[in-house]
């Protein structure tokens, strides 16, 4: 077995975005907004630079290696995020009994699913915008994983088990997924 030195991730700062670091946190803002996340694990660094973010570790293992690419993800996920913004496309599918959807505070309310009297809530995470549009829901924002669970939570909502989805196809369905919003 052959040990390497060191294994080293450098990410280029894009156009209007500031990278800051403090301690483990990294915030990135930008046009679009801005987003804070923790970095911490053992024998990994983060190097923040004018126009590159530096991730490297010495005398990396296999865990060490892929949270190098991780971060990478993450990082570039968050700059692209700020930056142009990320959007869920969603479909309000009914056969019979017309269903409907609003948004207050934050939730995302569905009345007379399946004809059911109870209405049914949907969480929406913090710094993501819902709009609803007749049959069609978008959901908006700067963190990528924040806007999956929001739409996430809008289709868990409308699930109905024993049930076969091929024939009752009645619900609130994701059929864009995690798109960049072009400016």
């Amino acid at each position: 077995m052959t040990i390497t030195g060191m294994i080293d991730s450098e990410i280029e700062i894009l156009e209007d975005v500031t990278v800051t670091k403090y301690g483990y946190v990294l915030t990135i803002k930008g046009p679009k907004g801005e987003i804070s996340r923790a970095f911490r694990f053992p024998r990994v660094d983060l190097e923040v630079s004018e126009e590159k973010v530096n991730i490297r570790s010495e005398f990396p293992r296999i865990r060490e290696k892929a949270m190098v690419g991780t971060y990478d993800s993450h990082i570039r996920n968050m700059m692209y995020g700020v930056k142009h913004g990320y959007n869920y496309d969603m479909k309000v599918v009914y056969s019979h009994f017309p269903m409907k959807v609003s948004v207050k505070d934050d939730q995302v309310m569905i009345d007379n699913y399946m004809g059911g009297k109870a209405r049914r809530y949907a969480k929406i995470v913090k710094g993501v915008k819902v709009n609803v549009k007749g049959a069609d829901v978008t959901v908006e924002g700067v963190d990528r994983e924040a806007c999956g669970q929001t739409a996430a939570n809008i289709e868990k909502a409308t699930r109905r088990r024993g049930f076969d989805r091929r024939t009752f196809q009645d619900g609130i369905y994701i059929v864009g997924k995690g798109r960049r919003v072009s400016e």
